[in-house]
């Protein structure tokens, strides 16, 4: 269970960007939404569909020069019985070789979440998320993740926040999520395990393939529960992209001593007709390529996450003919294409750089044409038209099934789109 992600959207789109710089925690996650207008009263009246006995605390607090609003999940028992309240991550999952008391195992908290009076989209989403935890926990304990087991304080704690971030999405409208490479701090942290290094074990897990920074912290910035959500709500991971601001949030973590702010900045937005993003180049010079190996090394280059891949002649050094390669990618892609470059081609070196790139906002759907279905790229120009590309793979293959000329599907694809 993933969350659908949407690599374009529509200009006028609802978009979230999170400023990542101090890290992400369940909590903050919340308190930043909050902070930037999701409604307390229709939040705390979804979660009831939870059917967990819990106490949502919001109030606006202070970190470094920042306002920002903080949110805790406390139990009715622990006031009854004069116990502190405070925010647990959820870092004490283990199996059922460790001593516990009250608490839940994954399966219960599954169990939970899909019997929960939640919008169905709402519930699936928070399913993904804690699974994600669960799944990070497994791994490091070596266990199965149903064995994988949350002591009661802080199982609430993750269950309450993990469902509030699916439910502040649908919420407000949020049809794209950004976020730059979240932060991580050094040092160590007090687990039901003992002490154990930071980032968390578990937090690590989950943020593979996902880029980060050092945060030059000596705090836990990222917690699991952070992590996940990072790890399914995101659709991309980046500077902030081109949007029309409409409101701005500050969650607010523990009140650390520190150069940062211990905040989680969220920013809410419109996409506009022209975006702007960054892409790394990737080239290489060959002056030995079997020109046939070309179409496998582009294949290879495109499984592996590059945008666009060419090839261009060259005359090198001593007069000898040459190709440059040139790959188009994510910067978090760089080093995946580069071991591409230099297991599938003959070159010793890969040169790159990055870019600032301008680019117009495009969507692909399936069209309906006399020759079958077509899949159709829609690219919307500054002035708001719509110029339909079909894929041409899918405009050759019914061209030959039909025994039809191609510009002939083509066209049918084309009119079948502006219909």
């Amino acid at each position: 269970m993933s969350r659908k992600r949407r690599k374009e959207t529509a200009p006028g789109a609802r978009v979230l960007h999170l400023d990542t710089f101090a890290g992400c925690a369940g909590n903050m996650f919340l308190g930043a939404l909050l902070d930037a207008g999701l409604d307390r009263h229709e939040l705390e009246a979804d979660l009831a569909g939870l059917g967990v006995a819990h106490r949502l605390e919001v109030a606006r607090v202070e970190r470094g020069a920042l306002a920002a609003t903080w949110v805790d999940v406390a139990l009715p028992e622990a006031k009854k019985k004069g116990k502190k309240k405070r925010h647990h991550p959820p870092h004490d999952g283990h199996g059922p070789g460790h001593a516990h008391g009250h608490g839940r195992h994954w399966g219960e908290i599954r169990d939970l979440l899909e019997g929960a009076k939640l919008e169905r989209g709402v519930r699936d989403l928070a399913l993904a998320i804690f699974e994600a935890i669960g799944r990070a926990e497994a791994r490091v304990h070596g266990i199965e993740i149903e064995r994988v087991h949350f002591h009661e304080v802080g199982a609430v704690d993750a269950i309450v926040d993990v469902a509030g971030a699916a439910i502040a999405v649908a919420r407000l409208g949020i049809e794209h999520v950004t976020a730059s490479p979240p932060a991580l701090g050094h040092g160590s942290v007090e687990t039901q395990h003992g002490r154990l290094p930071l980032p968390a074990p578990a937090t690590l897990e989950i943020l593979r393939g996902i880029p980060t920074v050092p945060a030059h912290l000596e705090w836990e910035t990222v917690t699991p529960t952070g992590a996940a959500i990072l790890a399914v709500l995101v659709d991309e991971f980046r500077p902030m992209p081109a949007m029309t601001v409409e409101a701005i949030g500050h969650g607010a973590g523990r009140d650390r001593e520190g150069p940062m702010p211990n905040v989680l900045r969220a920013i809410l937005g419109r996409t506009t007709a022209l975006d702007a993003d960054r892409v790394v180049g990737l080239e290489a010079n060959l002056d030995d390529l079997v020109p046939e190996h070309f179409d496998h090394l582009m294949e290879r280059l495109f499984d592996a996450g590059a945008l666009d891949v060419g090839l261009q002649h060259l005359q090198m050094k001593k007069n000898r003919p040459g190709f440059l390669v040139r790959v188009l990618a994510r910067p978090s892609e760089r080093i995946a294409l580069a071991r591409v470059l230099f297991a599938e081609s003959t070159t010793v070196g890969v040169r790159s750089v990055e870019y600032d790139r301008l680019v117009l906002h495009r969507e692909s759907k399936t069209v309906k044409t006399p020759y079958g279905k077509i899949r159709v790229k829609l690219v919307r120009s500054p002035d708001g038209r719509r110029e339909a590309s079909p894929e041409y793979d899918d405009c050759k293959a019914a061209a030959r099934k039909h025994d039809v000329p191609l510009r002939e599907v083509v066209r049918a694809a084309e009119r079948a789109a502006r219909d």
